[in-house]
Formats: C-alpha cells, sequence, structure tokens
C-alpha cells in the first residue's frame, strides 16, 4: 500500500500581456521544473519526476511540476484524448516521488500564442524560478510548437537556468506512452494498463440513484456517475475502491464490477454504466465520491436468457472477484493505491 505523504503545494500560472502570473507569488525560491501533461502518471513519467527529484536534492531547489489544465488540445480546438486522470489524481500520485509544488498552467488562447523564447523567459526561469528544467527528449513548447529542446536549452541558459532532456522509459514494445495505456484499457487489458502505469489503473465517480434491480437479487450495487477518466472495455472486473473525501482517500473495500449496457436489464443497449458490488460494505453511499482500482478482468459482458441466470452468474463472478482479492486485504488506514 502507498505510504501517506503530504500533497505538494498547488500555485496556478496564467498567461498575462506582462507575461505569467504565478498565484501565490513563488516567493523568490529557486525551483526544479520538470513540465508536462503527465496524464495518467505512467513509468515512464516516474522516471522522469525522479530524474527531476534527484537533480533538485543534488542542488538544493525546490522540486517542481509545471502542468496543464485543461489539456491542450481541447483549447486549441481539436479532439482531446480520454482522460486517465484528475488533475488531483496527478497531484497525489506527484507527492509520490519527490514533488512538493505543482504548477498548473491555466492553459488558454492567450498561452497557446506565447512564443518559444517568452515561454521560457516569462514562466520558467521568470515566473517560477527555474535553475533546473527537466522535459521528455520529444517536447515542444510554445506558439505552433515552435520550441524544441535546443530552443528551451539555448534560453534558459541565459538565466543560468540548466536544461535536461529526459529518455524516453521503453519495453520491447516500444516508449512507454499515455496513448498506449489508453489502448490497452479499449482492449481490456488491465494487466497491460497495470504494467504501463505501474499500478491499476483508476477512475473516480458519484454514487447515483440507479434501478435498484440488483438489490432485489441480494446484490446491490454502487452506480457511478460523472466519470470523467477513461474506463476500460465493457466487461465484469475485480476491483478495489476508495471513499474519497476532503481529509483525503480511505479505503473502503473490495468489490467486482460491471461496467457496460446491461443488455439483460435495460433496454438502449448503448449507455454505459459503471456497477460496483461491493464486498462486507452496508451503508448508504449516495452522493460520496469513490474511487475504483480496476485489478483483474473477469469475463466479457454478455446478454443472459432470464434475470435468474444472471442472478446465478453474478454469483460466480462475485466468487472469482474474492479469490482475487484474498491477496489484496482492506487497509486499515490510507487508500488502496
Amino acid at each position: 500500500m502507498p505510504r501517506s505523504v503530504p500533497l505538494p503545494e498547488v500555485q496556478t500560472v496564467d498567461a498575462t500581456p506582462e507575461g505569467a502570473r504565478v498565484s501565490p507569488p513563488n516567493g523568490g525560491e529557486r525551483t526544479a521544473v520538470v513540465i508536462g501533461n503527465f496524464d495518467g502518471v505512467h513509468r515512464g513519467h516516474v522516471a522522469v519526476l525522479e530524474q527531476m527529484s534527484t537533480l533538485a536534492k543534488a542542488r538544493d531547489l525546490v522540486p517542481s511540476v509545471l502542468t496543464f489544465d485543461p489539456h491542450p488540445a481541447t483549447v486549441l480546438g481539436k479532439a482531446a484524448p480520454a482522460r486517465l486522470s484528475t488533475l488531483e489524481r496527478r497531484v497525489e500520485l506527484f507527492a509520490r516521488h519527490g514533488v512538493e509544488r505543482v504548477y498548473v498552467a491555466r492553459f488558454s488562447a492567450a498561452f497557446a500564442e506565447t512564443p518559444p523564447y517568452d515561454f521560457v523567459k516569462s514562466f520558467v526561469t521568470g515566473g517560477l524560478g527555474a535553475k533546473v528544467v527537466v522535459v521528455g527528449a520529444d517536447f515542444r513548447f510554445g506558439k505552433s510548437r515552435g520550441g524544441d529542446f535546443d530552443v528551451l536549452r539555448a534560453v534558459a541558459a541565459e538565466d543560468g537556468c540548466d536544461a535536461f532532456a529526459a529518455v524516453l522509459l521503453a519495453d520491447s514494445d516500444g516508449p512507454i506512452s499515455s496513448t498506449r495505456v489508453r489502448k490497452a484499457l479499449a482492449l481490456g487489458d488491465v494487466h497491460l494498463a497495470r504494467d504501463l502505469l505501474g499500478r491499476p489503473h483508476t477512475f473516480s465517480g458519484v454514487v447515483v440513484h440507479g434501478a435498484k434491480k440488483g438489490r432485489t437479487i441480494g446484490f446491490p450495487t454502487a452506480n457511478l456517475g460523472d466519470i470523467s477518466e477513461a474506463l476500460p472495455a465493457n466487461g465484469v472486473y475485480a476491483v478495489a475502491v476508495d471513499r474519497l473525501a476532503p481529509e483525503g482517500a480511505r479505503a473502503l473495500a473490495n468489490g467486482v464490477m460491471n461496467l457496460g449496457t446491461r443488455p439483460t436489464v435495460s433496454g438502449d443497449g448503448t449507455t454505459r454504466h459503471a456497477e460496483v458490488f461491493l464486498f462486507d460494505v452496508d451503508e448508504d453511499l449516495y452522493g460520496q465520491t469513490l474511487r475504483v482500482h480496476v485489478h483483474d478482468r473477469i469475463r466479457d459482458e454478455k446478454k443472459f436468457d432470464s434475470f435468474d441466470a444472471l442472478k446465478g452468474q453474478i454469483a460466480s463472478d462475485t466468487a472469482a472477484a474474492k479469490h482475487l482479492a484474498a491477496t489484496r486485504p482492506v487497509p486499515a488506514s490510507g487508500p488502496f493505491g
């Protein structure tokens, strides 16, 4: 289970006609900054974060991340990829790799028009006080993506800031990337997604009222709405669930999840539902936010000839999920992951 670590301080960065505005102000502290979207915070991202943290420690700098919200593609009128993690989840994961401060650039049309030179001068070395900046080797930035690593290194050097290009972590199938995680999830290959991420994929949602048919057959489910992260392919999965609250995430229970269109019990065959049967939980969860860790795929979704046949299959799925959860006890404190 992850150890409890303090969350990083979060500061916002806006583009203004005068340059970057950091809120609250940086206060003149010197930082080591790694720049990127970090969607999913996968193993490739972790390698870059740890390189930055090592440099920060060696040079007595504040280990920091500059990330973007919303996704730049959304502002630029392009189709944004399915999101693997919310900003809040990214911040939580950054903390586990030595990050003490997160700068969130409010990506806007004005931000997109920033020339590469001004981006480095105003945002990186100016607004953030960076003395070390780390990026992926393929990093592009500034208006029309006109800046590359050579531009970053040259401009940063004018202000005594050293730039480092991180080597992309790869396996036998190529560089580890958010795109590969999304493809694995789309195929329902949650084990491959876990290997790329370094932990199970998660998503979060608010418990909403559903048809309440599960409770009539002994399997009451928490129906999740307001889900903004990518979901795996339709099917039945063994999961672990955290309860999210302002004071932090806490493990709630293991469970079994049906993800799909519920062809046996509902009509349109197109609306996707995420329903989780939580083991040994008997409480009112409506309105609460849960985070689901997707551990194992048990089977495909299918339509059954009768409600009784569905009930029997749910019992079988539950037994399979409990067997898989036997090595995943509910932590006494803190989240599952």
